[in-house]
C-alpha cells in the first residue's frame, strides 16, 4: 500500500497542473458557487445534508428528541474545520515538499445549552474555545513544521472563515409560493 509521501507527490503534481491551467486561462475562472441543501425529515427530524452527490445525516441524541443517527451540527462544524485543516496541511506539505508519513487533526470546542438563559447571558450560543492539535509523523525539522503550520493558518479557508466571520443573509420562501409559480 502506498504511503502518505506517495500521495503528497500526486498532490504536488495536481497543484502544479492546476497552477499551469490557471496561468493559461484554462479551467474555472472567478468565484465558484457552492451549494449545500438540508432537509428536515419526517418523524425523526433528522437533518439530511446534501452536497453534490454526497449525503450526511445530522441528528441529536435521545436526550434532545433525536435518534443519534449522526453528529450534531456543532460537531459537524468541528469536523469541517478538521477536514479543511488536514487538506490544507497536505497541500502546503506537497507544495513545500515537506515529507509526511502520517497526519491527523483533532479539533475541540465547547457548547453550553444553557447559553443565553438566566445566569448564562454571557455564555456564547455558538461553539467556542475552539482549538486544534495536529499529529504529524515526519522527518522534517521543527522549523519546517512551524513554517508549514504558519502557511496553513494563512490560507485555510474554513479556519479563516471562523476567525473572520461573514455577514450572512437569509430569506424565507413559502412552499405554496413555489407551487403557485410552477402552475
Amino acid at each position: 500500500m502506498s504511503g502518505l509521501r506517495d500521495y503528497l507527490g500526486d498532490k504536488r503534481a495536481a497543484i502544479l497542473r492546476k497552477r499551469e491551467e490557471a496561468e493559461n486561462g484554462e479551467g474555472p475562472v472567478g468565484p465558484l458557487l457552492l451549494l449545500a441543501n438540508v432537509t428536515a425529515e419526517g418523524r425523526s427530524g433528522v437533518r439530511r445534508l446534501r452536497i453534490r452527490d454526497h449525503q450526511i445525516l445530522a441528528d441529536t441524541g435521545p436526550d434532545f428528541a433525536g435518534y443519534n443517527f449522526g453528529p450534531t451540527s456543532p460537531e459537524l462544524q468541528l469536523g469541517v474545520l478538521g477536514t479543511c485543516l488536514t487538506h490544507i496541511f497536505l497541500i502546503q506539505a506537497a507544495e513545500r515538499e515537506v515529507p509526511l508519513d502520517a497526519l491527523s487533526v483533532d479539533v475541540t470546542g465547547q457548547v453550553d445549552y444553557r447559553a443565553g438563559k438566566d445566569g448564562f447571558e454571557n455564555v456564547p450560543v455558538y461553539p467556542h474555545n475552539l482549538s486544534y492539535t495536529v499529529h504529524i509523523d515526519s522527518p522534517a525539522s521543527d522549523n519546517e513544521l512551524a513554517e508549514l503550520q504558519e502557511a496553513v493558518e494563512r490560507v485555510c479557508p474554513v479556519l479563516n472563515l471562523l476567525r473572520s466571520p461573514q455577514d450572512i443573509s437569509g430569506t424565507i420562501v413559502r412552499q405554496s409560493e413555489i407551487a403557485l409559480a410552477a402552475d
